[in-house]
């Protein structure tokens, strides 16, 4: 027997066992967009009239590596002079395949499964209430929490909105604006329906603009008072006519206004009716202008008050 018989024959070292290979822990993560007419929110605080919605959109997202549930959750917060006022009606849509009617059900959260990058578009609609007083007001707490981990995976979004007056034009019998604008106030006054001011603009005929808390009681009001035609309604009745609207009857602008040096103009009061002429001069403090008649053999200034002329032609235009 030889000297290697011994070494070949012995048994062949076993390999070193690999380590296990772990897979990567898992990673949690959550995000929350929030979205009205398809762009982003910038202005988080909004006011309503009574009677009157605001949609948006809640986009949720898990930005995590696995599969996740998402635990979406709603904090009310309300603020109010009443010892008991009105609830604002807050409805979702997404979560489930009904409704979600977060004031009437008394629900404040739900959860949901998300697969990695999944989104889950989520519609919210915000009411205020028929009822609501000035400064009532509600914040809405959106928190999308991860249930694999709460402490770290989780987005906040904060919403703010407050009731606010309206403004209602009430259509009357011309000539008759004032009496109905007084029998408003009087009714409104007597039974505390949140009234604030009444007009009746001297040169609006066949109107009357009322801005109360709860343009929808109004009809109860205007219904019964002689002379008084009913409520107009626009396209948004809850939320009223625009302030921006009805501006020019709140701060009249000057007679002279539009009217600029160069313009022709023609005198339609005074001793020189139906002349034409040349502006050269305006005052707005005392609402006059200066022209210069065409035909006068002399070409004198003369002053008159504005709303003595009409304009014929604009300077820029000839």
């Amino acid at each position: 027997m030889g000297l290697l018989d011994d070494v070949s024959k012995a048994p062949a070292p076993r390999p070193e066992p690999k380590a296990e290979e772990r897979p990567p822990p898992a990673r949690r993560g959550v995000k929350v967009e929030l979205r009205t007419d398809g762009q982003e929110v910038q202005d988080t605080k909004l006011s309503l009239t009574a009677g009157q919605s605001k949609e948006y959109e809640l986009l949720v997202t898990n930005t995590g590596t696995d599969d996740d549930v998402i635990q979406l959750k709603l904090d009310l917060n309300y603020s109010s002079d009443l010892p008991d006022p009105p609830e604002w009606i807050i409805k979702i849509w997404g979560v489930e395949e009904k409704v979600w009617d977060v004031t009437y059900s008394k629900i404040t959260e739900k959860e949901f499964t998300l697969i990695p990058e999944g989104v889950r578009e989520i519609t919210m609609t915000i009411t205020c209430p028929k009822g609501a007083r000035y400064g009532d007001r509600l914040n809405v707490v959106v928190n999308a929490v991860s249930k694999g981990d709460p402490a770290n995976a989780r987005d906040v979004k904060t919403l703010s909105f407050a009731g606010r007056q309206a403004v209602v034009a009430v259509k009357s019998s011309i000539g008759h604006e004032r009496t109905v604008a007084d029998a408003i106030y009087a009714r409104a006054k007597a039974k505390d329906l949140g009234v604030f001011a009444v007009l009746a603009p001297a040169n609006l005929r066949g109107y009357v603009f009322v801005e109360s808390m709860n343009p929808d009681r109004l009809e109860e009001i205007v219904r019964g008072i002689r002379r008084a035609r009913g409520v107009v309604k626009g396209r948004d009745e809850a939320a009223g006519i625009n302030f921006s609207d009805i501006d020019v009857y709140l701060s009249p602008k000057p007679i002279v206004s539009g009217i600029m040096e160069g313009d022709i103009v023609e005198l339609i009061a005074g001793p020189f009716k139906g002349e034409k002429a040349r502006v050269m001069k305006i005052d707005e403090t005392k609402e006059e202008i200066t022209v210069e008649l065409f035909e006068a053999m002399v070409r004198i200034p003369v002053t008159v008050r504005g709303d003595h002329v009409r304009v014929l032609q604009k300077e820029e235009d000839k």
